[in-house]
């Protein structure tokens, strides 16, 4: 982890970062948030939870790691994936985003990342311009954009969609109500997922989903800035992913 130096000023000192990440797994960004002199505040986006059915899951990932090519969509895709069965394969293993691969590289797999951290990014990349009568596994949760399910598809690939786990709306308290509704304007909130910020919306009233939008939104990418803005944020700002590094770099912009 970078220190700040005690003559250098702090890059996020005084400011509020809001942090939408599921419940349960904002403490590493929040460390990271103090350590540059900034006050963190967790609002989780989304919860999440084990597959419906782990028995039925485990035995089609067992089946899915012996496929042509597997497709991580997220961290937590790798996550509850290893709680199912060991994560060995000889398959062309791809990951959605850098945060992805790292998870797989602690269970020994050496995952390809494209440097564009989103589905169009993947797409993009030679292993998988052709997939005719390839078998692809889909590794993730239910719901998402559907885009990489699509194109799969549309190249000829023998898709085996495995839902690992699942996404659903968080529980907010009286103290995250009351922590938003008492945000300055000058707070930053860090947005890497549409469906978390559909949820707040929905749930926080809306005086206080107001003073959210009030402040400035740091967006994982072109296509989330644009949910944000659509959601009522005027003051937008792109990071160069969703990298925490890259999220606090923007993040500490004046």
């Amino acid at each position: 982890m970078s220190r700040v130096r005690a003559d250098v000023p702090a890059p996020l000192a005084g400011r509020v970062v809001v942090i939408t990440r599921p419940a349960g797994t904002a403490a590493p960004l929040s460390r990271r948030v103090r350590t540059l002199g900034g006050e963190p505040l967790a609002l989780p986006g989304l919860s999440l939870r084990g597959a419906d059915d782990a028995r039925a899951a485990a035995t089609g990932l067992r089946a899915a790691l012996r496929d042509d090519v597997l497709v991580f969509t997220s961290p937590a895709a790798v996550r509850f994936a290893a709680k199912l069965a060991p994560l060995r394969t000889r398959a062309t293993v791809l990951a959605v985003g850098q945060g992805t691969a790292h998870a797989l590289r602690r269970h020994g797999i050496d995952a390809i990342a494209p440097s564009r951290q989103d589905s169009e990014g993947l797409l993009a990349h030679p292993s998988l311009r052709e997939l005719r009568g390839r078998r692809v596994a889909l590794i993730g949760a239910p719901g998402g954009r559907g885009l990489l399910r699509e194109q799969f598809a549309a190249r000829g690939a023998e898709l085996r969609e495995l839902h690992v786990y699942r996404r659903v709306a968080p529980r907010l308290l009286r103290r995250h109500v009351d922590a938003v509704a008492a945000l300055p304007k000058s707070a930053r909130v860090l947005l890497s997922s549409a469906e978390a910020l559909d949820n707040l919306r929905a749930l926080l009233p809306p005086p206080a989903w107001a003073r959210l939008c009030a402040a400035t939104a740091i967006a994982s990418s072109e296509r989330l800035a644009a949910v944000a803005r659509a959601a009522g944020f005027v003051r937008v700002r792109i990071a160069r992913s969703a990298m925490a590094a890259d999220l606090l770099a923007a993040a500490a912009q004046r």
